[in-house]
């Protein structure tokens, strides 16, 4: 790759505990990544506007308020809207396994519970995106 992975680092709804997407985003920018965070009570239109105007790899959504099977949807029917179709919609926080599953039939990436390393969020954001992203 001759460019950083550029990942954009959202928090949806009016969950106002960032400390979590904070400690990605940091852990990503130090695995070499370009990071955007968009800070806290993003709507999905507001992210994934700002995920097409700084031409990322990758969303990341944070989700600790139990919104997670109203958000996701709602992002990845934006990001089909938009055709981008080569975008990673990824994230993590409080979401039970099988709602997990439910996601990732809809199109959602991997999705990591609490106790995720950040290597191994960094390493499958980075194997998602040169497998699927040409640049």
């Amino acid at each position: 790759m001759n460019r950083p992975i550029r990942v954009l680092v959202a928090k949806v709804g009016l969950d106002g505990h960032d400390r979590g997407a904070k400690v990605i985003a940091t852990a990503l920018r130090d695995a070499g990544m370009e990071v955007i965070y968009t800070g806290l009570r993003q709507t999905p239109e507001m992210v994934v506007n700002a995920a097409l105007q700084e031409d990322v790899d990758a969303i990341g959504v944070s989700i600790l308020s139990g919104a997670h099977n109203t958000v996701f949807p709602k992002i990845i029917a934006l990001m089909k809207e938009k055709e981008m179709n080569d975008v990673l919609l990824t994230g993590g926080g409080i979401i039970p396994e099988d709602d997990m599953a439910e996601l990732n039939k809809l199109g959602v990436g991997k999705l990591f519970a609490p106790g995720a390393t950040t290597s191994e969020i960094a390493g499958y954001i980075t194997d998602w995106v040169k497998n699927n992203r040409s640049f």
